[in-house]
């Protein structure tokens, strides 16, 4: 462990699995104190004690951040038990893919509710405190880091809702960047490519074969390859806000 982020309190949604936990793990080896927000308490609780076992201090908070109460809690939580929150990781979400036409409208309202109406209910909550910490030592910076996805850049038949609340968290990032800029609150998107995670493993049958013909042959990125591109954009000095990273599989063309 080292310390670069000594003294600080970190919240990561999603951090069950895939790139929220591997996130939350990177942001403790590097001091921070983690609340590990999700839905699966088992998988939770594993990863508190990893990284309890190295000498960092988690806390475990089961909480749906589609629900607005639950999500506002999970942030209340995180700052009562840390006493303040320097970085937020908004990680949770779900990719639903497939055609437009005849789609289950259900995967549209699933990815919107957790895509994009999660992501802004734990910003709007967590926002106060960030700007709190701001003005406050070890730091006088904090950040918000909002994953997005290279579906947030570019729009491809068959990921149309998935697109529309990719652009939507990009967007929303841009425009909150404005205007808490001076304030010294950093708002950062991270934009993947193919990851090996679960994340493709919700879509129906003929979906994830698809999936899996279209990068058949690319090696895909781990998940602590996001995560050290997250540490990398909330470990830089109070004067440098990296903004945006988009970040592929070497061999991912689109």
């Amino acid at each position: 462990m080292t310390d670069l982020l000594q003294g600080t309190a970190a919240l990561v949604t999603g951090a069950s699995s895939g790139i929220g936990e591997a996130t939350a793990a990177a942001l403790a080896a590097e001091g921070a104190a983690v609340a590990l927000v999700a839905r699966r308490r088992d998988r939770l609780e594993a990863l508190a004690g990893r990284i309890r076992d190295a000498g960092a201090s988690a806390e475990v908070i089961e909480a749906d951040v589609t629900d607005r109460a639950s999500a506002e809690g999970a942030v209340a939580s995180a700052v009562q038990a840390f006493g303040r929150l320097d970085v937020v990781v908004n990680n949770a979400g779900m990719m639903l893919l497939g055609p437009a036409v005849g789609a289950p409208i259900e995967e549209w309202e699933t990815m919107v509710q957790l895509n994009l109406t999660g992501l802004l209910y734990v910003s709007h909550a967590a926002t106060p405190h960030l700007l709190s910490a701001a003005e406050q030592e070890p730091r006088r910076v904090a950040d918000l880091v909002n994953i997005s996805s290279v579906a947030g850049r570019v729009a491809r038949s068959g990921s149309a809702v998935y697109n529309a609340t990719k652009w939507g968290v990009n967007a929303f990032s841009e425009a909150l960047r404005q205007e808490v800029a001076g304030r010294h609150l950093r708002v950062g998107l991270i934009e993947p490519g193919a990851v090996a995670t679960e994340l493709s493993s919700h879509n129906r049958p003929q979906i994830r074969d698809a999936i899996q013909q279209r990068f058949a042959g690319v090696e895909r990125m781990q998940a602590a390859d996001i995560a050290r591109a997250v540490l990398y954009m909330v470990t830089q000095p109070r004067h440098v806000a990296v903004n945006e990273i988009l970040i592929r599989p070497t061999e991912q063309e689109g």
